[in-house]
């Protein structure tokens, strides 16, 4: 079997199972009693075992089999779940990422092997052997037997129902086979193994019964060896050929049962029969997960794995259609008729439903970001001693793939601040009169064309006089300019890089990363960050985020010569000002909007573009931009009007550009830069 082209599947789905086993011992931490997720976490690691068995994956799979050992004495009540257990579940998850993570870096597991968390977990499996022996054994002594397969006679019990199924087969030129298996005793996947063997007998007959029972197979509850009965209308050196190229099977023997032989078969006893009818029914049982695997297939059909990197392909072909589009609307020629316009108008139609539709297939709930965070906020509340509940909401709020991809650390250092600035000691909140317990809101929500997430704490919120003194300290402002500093302008250097108001460096935070990166991060998302802080009453941090880094709705200005494209989900509102309505508050241009007092800036400044000779007794356009809750009016020279845009890169060499977030192709062909309003703003 070629296991590389299977790795990408191994990889996607060990992350799926990863995170399912992440959210369940969460639940088991709080819920010890919960059996169904104890169940569930017992089958996700019975589920890994195999799959990594299956593609070789020795490490992995051995770690699985120690915390399969463990998870079955939970289930039994054989062990109880105690911090330390849950704990070290917790480390074989961490190991089990580090297993797949090499095997997506470099195709292989690695070398470590985790024998300080296997040795842990062997002492558990002792605790749970020594309360088996002193109970009713798990195995039945038959189970172990080695069957004589030297003798003569049958090695399985047949009773008057299994008679009657080999003479309807004989009566159909089907033959029937005892086929003895024995694995090597170095195997460390029996039941994987097995499976294996039962899948190929399966494709080329019909299993009729087994020894041990099927169940006892899968459940691992048998030596190195089983029986199996089949009926086929294949050959026995068939099945000798087929079941000796399985890897660590040692020995295969088959022995076919003739129509003579079942004459002077001895039967079992009614209670043999109804005892063999049951093993026949569990068989059947275990068949079922095929037709259900099959009903899972045809649910599964409906959905297809497809890799980024097409989307991305398929995107700029639609994005091409479009500046396609555009140019055909913008011909100008007498000899436009009413049936080219029409064409014009349903081409418009198709292309912004194909924009749709590839929009919404590259969309992804931001659950796939939320789920990592209530284990590192566990991780960190028992780090700093502190007791932190984590809210979430809005998790089926869906994104852009690309978005989703680079939102995560942003909100990693968010929520670490939070659990280490904001939230207080259990003993501190007491004395505030607050509850021990601090709580963390994390939530997402659309508004118009953007996503919002916010990161809300109950804290001691944000100390200004503290910052203050920070920011004296580090040479940012003189002591007389700090004091005309308003609260919300001395919070906005938190996202100063270097700056941080930790005493003491830890390895959650004060080494001076943190908000600067995030902001960096954010803005280059095409969104901005916000900080809200009520002193002793907590904090919140907003960001606001493109839906879609691809395809968006601009306007076009005209500044000199040029032509500019601003993002409409940027702008707050248009109207015209005279010269008369500008003032100057401490050497900045401002006006006022509804008794709003706005800064004025002048685009042809920020672009040192030369401006017209009459600007100081000309009406001046002014476009009115939002950055979180903060507006500012640009001067431009006239508006060209909404137009649906794709967003090109600059690439490497004009990366660093101010003020100039990327550009487009324009109906006629030329270009126009697109502006970057947060770096302007």
């Amino acid at each position: 079997m070629k296991i590389n082209q299977y790795l990408d599947i191994f990889v996607e789905e060990s992350k799926e199972h990863l995170q399912e086993l992440n959210t369940s011992l969460l639940i088991l931490e709080k819920d010890p009693a919960n059996t169904s997720v104890l169940n569930e976490i017992f089958r996700v690691a019975h589920t890994l075992k195999g799959m990594a068995g299956i593609m070789g994956f020795n490490l992995m799979a051995t770690l699985t089999h120690h915390m399969e050992d463990v998870l079955d004495g939970l289930r039994k009540g054989q062990v109880k779940v105690t911090t330390e257990v849950v704990d070290v579940l917790f480390q074989c998850l961490d190991a089990l990422e580090d297993y797949v993570e090499n095997i997506m870096q470099t195709n292989s597991e690695g070398e470590k092997e985790y024998k300080e968390i296997t040795e842990f977990l062997e002492q558990i499996s002792n605790i749970r052997k020594s309360t088996e022996v002193s109970g009713k054994p798990q195995i039945s002594k038959a189970a172990g037997q080695k069957p004589n397969i030297d003798g003569e006679g049958f090695r399985l019990n047949y009773n008057i129902y299994d008679k009657n199924v080999m003479e309807k087969a004989f009566e159909e030129s089907l033959n029937a086979f005892e086929i003895y298996i024995e694995l090597d005793k170095r195997c460390l996947l029996k039941a994987a193994r097995a499976f294996i063997i039962f899948q190929i007998l399966e494709t080329h007959s019909e299993i009729m019964k087994s020894f041990p029972v099927v169940e006892d197979i899968e459940d691992e509850k048998f030596d190195y060896y089983f029986t199996v009965m089949i009926i086929s209308k294949e050959s026995a050196e068939f099945f000798i050929k087929e079941l000796n190229s399985v890897s660590e099977v040692r020995d295969v023997q088959v022995k076919q049962i003739t129509e003579e032989s079942i004459k002077g078969m001895v039967l079992s006893s009614d209670d043999d029969t109804n005892q063999s009818k049951e093993n026949n029914i569990k068989h059947k049982a275990n068949k079922t997960p095929k037709t259900d695997a099959t009903e899972k297939k045809k649910i599964s059909s409906k959905t297809v794995r497809v890799e980024i990197d097409r989307l991305d392909v398929l995107m700029n072909l639609v994005s091409e259609l479009i500046i396609i589009k555009t140019r055909l609307d913008d011909i100008t020629t007498d000899y436009r008729s009413k049936d080219y316009d029409q064409t014009v108008e349903n081409l418009e139609r198709v292309t912004t439903s194909m924009h749709d539709a590839v929009m919404k297939v590259r969309m992804v709930p931001i659950e796939s970001v939320f789920n990592r965070f209530p284990r590192m906020v566990r991780d960190i509340s028992k780090e700093l001693n502190k007791e932190i509940n984590l809210n979430m909401s809005g998790e089926d709020t869906e994104l852009d793939r690309t978005v989703i991809d680079e939102i995560g650390d942003p909100l990693i250092h968010i929520i670490r601040n939070s659990a280490d600035h904001g939230i207080e000691t259990p003993e501190e909140r007491i004395s505030k009169g607050k509850e021990p317990t601090g709580n963390i809101w994390l939530r997402a929500f659309h508004d118009g064309n953007n996503v919002v997430i916010e990161v809300e704490d109950d804290g001691k919120g944000i100390d200004i006089n503290r910052v203050r003194k920070k920011i004296l300290d580090s040479g940012f402002e003189s002591e007389e300019s700090i004091n005309g500093l308003s609260n919300e302008e001395i919070i906005q250097y938190l996202f100063e890089p270097s700056f941080s108001t930790s005493d003491k460096i830890t390895d959650i935070s004060g080494r001076g990363v943190g908000l600067d990166v995030v902001k960096t991060k954010i803005e280059a998302l095409g969104g901005n960050v916000e900080l809200i802080s009520n002193y002793d009453r907590g904090s919140r941090t907003i960001v606001r985020i493109p839906l879609t880094l691809a395809i968006i709705q601009a306007l076009l200005v005209m500044v000199g010569d040029e032509k500019y494209a601003i993002p409409l989900s940027s702008i707050f509102e248009i109207y015209n000002i005279t010269p008369k309505d500008i003032q100057f508050v401490r050497n900045q241009e401002v006006t006022l909007l509804r008794d709003t007092v706005i800064p004025i800036i002048r685009l042809h400044n920020i672009l040192d573009i030369e401006a017209e000779e009459d600007m100081e007794n000309k009406q001046l356009t002014c476009v009115v931009v939002r950055k979180g809750d903060k507006l500012s009016g640009l001067i431009v020279d006239s508006l060209i009007g909404q137009q649906e845009i794709v967003i090109k890169s600059l690439g490497k060499l004009l990366a660093g550009v101010r003020f100039i977030a990327g550009a487009t192709i324009l109906g006629d062909g030329n270009v126009a830069l697109i502006l970057d309003i947060n770096s302007i703003v």
